[in-house]
């Protein structure tokens, strides 16, 4: 178990911050891993699975990973919600049998899910997943946990490049459960965090600059 036996020279050298992946948000109906890597990065894959069907989203492979996948059903799609970066996306797609959604603006046929969008730049192209049923939402790089995204008061922040402008699409939605793509994702009281964050983040702004600024030191 671990990565695939196949593994590019950077995530050999990846494997060398632990060899298995970090299990987080350990629901019903998702799971999410947090790569082996830079304690820092905290890069998040996650799988929701709704009506028996599994959806796989921003992953980055590792075999453990993957029969987690398959342990909660039928994988029926990879989703990938940004696209400055492909994460293993293509290969998981390719190694699980099913379609490779890149930074769709619909979502597929069928799908339990509904596209928000995040950010349309030009070299930023981002969106996030709403599922009605279970009220979960899935954000890849706008909202995340890990420490450098958060102000000492936040339990989720927004990402810092985007603290001038939060992404106020995502004030939509009032979800029980999100799943970020850094960190692990927010379960209790999950709404009233994403509208602090957003709301909040220009505000904030000093605040976690100081807190960056005393990490670093």
């Amino acid at each position: 178990m671990g990565w695939p036996t196949t593994c590019s020279r950077r995530e050999r050298r990846l494997r060398s911050y632990g060899r298995f992946v970090q299990f987080v948000d350990e629901l019903e109906f998702a799971v999410g891993w947090i790569a082996p890597e830079p304690p820092f990065m905290q890069r998040t894959s996650h799988a929701v699975a709704a009506d028996g069907r599994v959806w796989v989203i921003d992953p980055v492979d590792a075999d453990e990973a993957l029969e987690r996948v398959r342990s909660l059903g039928e994988p029926a799609g990879v989703v990938q919600l940004l696209d400055r970066h492909n994460r293993d996306c293509a290969r998981v797609a390719d190694r699980l049998g099913v379609p490779h959604h890149a930074v769709p603006d619909v979502a597929p046929a069928g799908a339990p899910f509904e596209v928000i969008p995040v950010l349309r730049r030009k070299r930023w192209h981002e969106v996030a997943l709403w599922f009605p049923e279970p009220r979960t939402l899935v954000c890849a790089d706008a909202l995340g946990t890990a420490p450098y995204y958060r102000a000492p008061s936040e339990r989720i922040g927004v990402s810092p490049l985007l603290r001038l402008t939060p992404p106020r699409t995502l004030l939509a939605v009032e979800p029980a459960h999100v799943l970020v793509g850094h960190g692990a994702g927010v379960h209790d009281d999950a709404a009233a965090a994403v509208r602090a964050a957003v709301s909040h983040s220009r505000r904030r702004i000093p605040a976690w600059l100081w807190s960056a600024l005393r990490s670093r030191r």
